[in-house]
């Protein structure tokens, strides 16, 4: 990511070069090539062995690591308390601590006067980096574009196409959900999802039909769009139920709506995994683990979402500028209990 390089013209070797060739972090191949004593001695000849076979010089901002640079990077959040922000501050932060530098952490709490005096406040602290963290993953609007600083946007991504922002795929989430369903067998498929307002309902509904499409079926009904919600997974499957008895399989768009959707089928008496399927969103684990049965889940990954956007924080302040566009992160399923058939 972030290769300044346009077609036809030759880019200078980055410490994140240095850092892939040598097999080591972009944290680690900084201590190697500015000496530092924490990195051991088969370890810096890799990196410096790797320097010299690229022709690794470092950059003007590469160099401030050491001087100019105050080694801050700012996290800016709307909202401090929300479950899907502090995975992601947890990942950035886990990064950041690596290469040994300080966050600030600043929560805005959705009041654009807070964030703006927040943003204001970090610049005057000359952090080397910002990193936007959003509540949702509906775009949000930019900083702007003349920040004297670095700037990347995790899970709500800018609403300016030359900003860069990582936010996870929902798309691929919900292609995936149905594949793992179809995977075993079902072919009488519905799908129940939040509020249609936000772009996560309506972007993994998008993959569930496109999941169905490329499998030769068609839903058992149109995606039903409701609330982020037990109840809503209750009452929703007892609609379809009713309608669609022979109903083998549900993709729920969160783990709310799955936890719902198990309870529901369990008073008509419809056994999970043997009689039917349920998927949910998120991994929520404190929802997934204490569902009966264990509820399989589309991990969205936020963990590292937080790390590989500190990751490009470390490349930008190394001299290699961010590209504009918007980087989307693959999930994965997590298996358990409500689709997998014990033995």
């Amino acid at each position: 990511m972030g290769n300044s390089a346009r077609a036809g013209q030759p880019r200078g070797a980055t410490l994140g070069d240095v850092a892939r060739l040598a097999g080591v972090s972009m944290a680690t191949a900084s201590k190697a090539v500015n000496g530092r004593a924490e990195v051991a001695a088969t370890t810096r000849q890799r990196v410096m062995a790797a320097v010299e076979e690229i022709g690794f010089t470092p950059s003007s901002s590469a160099q401030s690591l050491i001087a100019g640079r105050t080694s801050t990077v700012g996290l800016l959040t709307c909202d401090l308390e929300g479950r899907f922000v502090l995975p992601i501050l947890t990942g950035a932060e886990d990064a950041f601590d690596s290469g040994q530098v300080s966050v600030l952490l600043c929560d805005a709490r959705g009041d654009s006067i807070r964030a703006t005096y927040h943003l204001n406040t970090l610049l005057s602290r000359r952090v080397d980096g910002i990193i936007v963290v959003g509540s949702s993953t509906d775009p949000r609007p930019t900083l702007g574009r003349d920040l004297p600083v670095p700037v990347v946007y995790a899970y709500a991504p800018s609403d300016h196409p030359a900003d860069h922002s990582l936010t996870p795929d929902n798309v691929a989430g919900g292609r995936l959900a149905v594949e793992h369903v179809i995977s075993f067998g079902r072919r009488r498929i519905a799908h129940i999802t939040g509020n249609p307002d936000y772009a996560a309902a309506r972007d993994r509904a998008k993959g569930f039909q496109e999941g169905l499409a490329a499998a030769g079926l068609d839903a058992v009904a149109e995606p039903m769009f409701g609330t982020w919600s037990e109840g809503w997974g209750r009452d929703a499957t007892a609609i379809l139920l009713e309608r669609y008895p022979d109903i083998d399989g549900f993709v729920c768009g969160s783990d709310q709506i799955a936890r719902g959707a198990l309870e529901t089928l369990r008073d008509f008496d419809r056994s999970v995994p043997e009689d039917v399927s349920v998927i949910g969103y998120d991994n929520w684990e404190v929802l997934t683990t204490n569902s009966r049965p264990e509820l399989t889940s589309i991990d969205c990954r936020l963990q590292e979402l937080g790390r590989r956007s500190a990751q490009r924080i470390f490349e930008a302040i190394d001299g290699e500028p961010l590209s504009g566009g918007t980087e989307y992160l693959a999930p994965r399923v997590v298996m358990r209990g409500s689709t997998v058939i014990s033995r």
